[in-house]
């Protein structure tokens, strides 16, 4: 979910009736819901994951997230291909539960293993799936997005983005420093 920069607990909770879909073009997430990863014990239901409101929200209140054509098409294509769970969630199980952290925490690490080198994947580069947030919240500012709209779609406020997430991307010196040298040019 790295192009809507979504925290995993809203992935996982993320349902077919939250996604605007078109056959062209950008689409949207509206995010209601999450299902962070706590254990039976620490969850109001009982289960390892509780349905809950977005992470310093409002009790039912919406996070809307525009997507890129290309996530738009991901998601159209998993739908056609795996449909949903029974209470429409697109994530599930084998089983159709909800999709636990160690399955996703494996799949994350057979993922890099195939898009990286051996050498990357020693390192701690995108070790956790949560890097993938911070790798599209940086990659949003580095690309020139305001801070107050990454923000916004990110459901953090701009002085948590800019602490949390704000980062350099790897192999953009010579970039930084062309658009610092146009600057300086009077």
């Amino acid at each position: 979910m790295y192009f809507a920069g979504l925290r995993p607990a809203e992935a996982i909770g993320l349902r077919e009736t939250d996604c605007l879909l078109p056959e062209e073009g950008w689409g949207l997430l509206t995010l209601e819901v999450t299902r962070p990863s706590s254990g039976k014990q620490w969850t109001d239901s009982g289960t390892v994951h509780d349905e809950r409101g977005l992470k310093q929200r409002e009790e039912r209140e919406v996070r809307p997230v525009p997507i890129p054509p290309e996530l738009v098409r991901i998601l159209r294509a998993h739908l056609e291909e795996f449909g949903t769970a029974t209470d429409g969630r697109l994530f599930r199980n084998e089983r159709g539960g909800v999709l636990g952290a160690s399955t996703y925490s494996r799949a994350w690490e057979e993922a890099r293993r195939f898009a990286f080198t051996p050498q990357l994947v020693a390192s701690p580069l995108a070790g956790r799936p949560y890097d993938l947030r911070h790798a599209a919240l940086s990659t949003w500012l580095n690309a020139g997005v305001d801070a107050t709209v990454v923000a916004e779609r990110a459901g953090n406020s701009v002085e948590v983005l800019l602490k949390r997430y704000a980062k350099c991307l790897d192999g953009r010196d010579g970039q930084i420093n062309r658009r610092i040298e146009a600057a300086l040019v009077i």
